[in-house]
């Protein structure tokens, strides 16, 4: 039996986009979501280990863990996507607004990489971790900073847990920047938007998708972030 692939807060956009391939590739799913969908009842008919798991709940990641030891023997892969976009203008309680961006971007990654990896281990083939970053690692963000210093540290992790897991997890990052637009997103905030970068598209999952692939096939990729930018850091 083919080990499953667990990715976290998967119940919509990129990380529903990201099931939704590896259901159509035949290839196990186990995902995470917060809120409940329509979408999800039609995964679950589709063979999905669907969770409902809130990572601000402290026991959150001891559920988690405990349901995966008990149903599976090992893993393929963990590609933590869950994250929040919040920012400083609509929080201010900057202490909470801060834990809560290193919790769910830098602390429950943390926590989940060492409570998985015997299942990771345990993969008939090499394993993977992939960590969903973000293009502001680079530059930082004036309007998003609790934000772009907890993407920041999962990114620095990448690199520690490569060092600690290797050569059986290969451990990785993806840092996009602008992937698809939300439906609220209004025409002139998609052109400033979409002028930041070179090549000046939205281009869509099917990016993420590609490097995540690439990386799962790669027998030597590890402690490394692909950018998937368009070009934007030479704008």
């Amino acid at each position: 039996m083919t080990a499953p692939i667990l990715i976290t807060g998967a119940g919509q956009r990129i990380g529903l986009a990201i099931v939704q391939h590896f259901v159509a590739n035949n290839q196990p799913v186990v995902m995470t979501f917060r809120t409940r969908h329509s979408v999800i009842d039609e995964l679950e008919q589709l063979g999905v280990h669907c969770m409902q798991i809130d990572f601000n709940e402290p026991d959150s990641v001891t559920r988690l863990q405990a349901t995966l030891h008990t149903h599976y023997s090992a893993l393929r892969a963990v590609i933590h996507n869950a994250s929040s976009w919040d920012c400083e203008a609509n929080n201010p309680n900057f202490d909470t607004l801060f834990d809560n961006m290193m919790r769910i971007h830098a602390k429950i990654p943390y926590q989940l990489n060492l409570a998985l990896a015997n299942l990771l281990q345990a993969s008939s083939s090499t394993s993977d971790i992939i960590h969903l970053t973000d293009y502001v690692v680079e530059t930082g963000s004036p309007k998003h900073i609790a934000y772009a210093a907890s993407k920041a540290a999962l990114d620095n992790l990448t690199r520690s847990f490569a060092t600690k897991f290797a050569p059986k997890i290969k451990v990785n990052a993806i840092a996009p920047s602008l992937i698809i637009f939300n439906e609220h997103d209004d025409e002139q905030y998609k052109a400033k938007t979409l002028s930041k970068s070179l090549m000046g598209i939205e281009p869509g999952c099917e990016e993420i998708i590609n490097s995540i692939e690439l990386l799962l096939r790669s027998n030597y990729i590890t402690g490394r972030t692909i950018p998937v930018d368009g070009g934007r850091h030479l704008k």
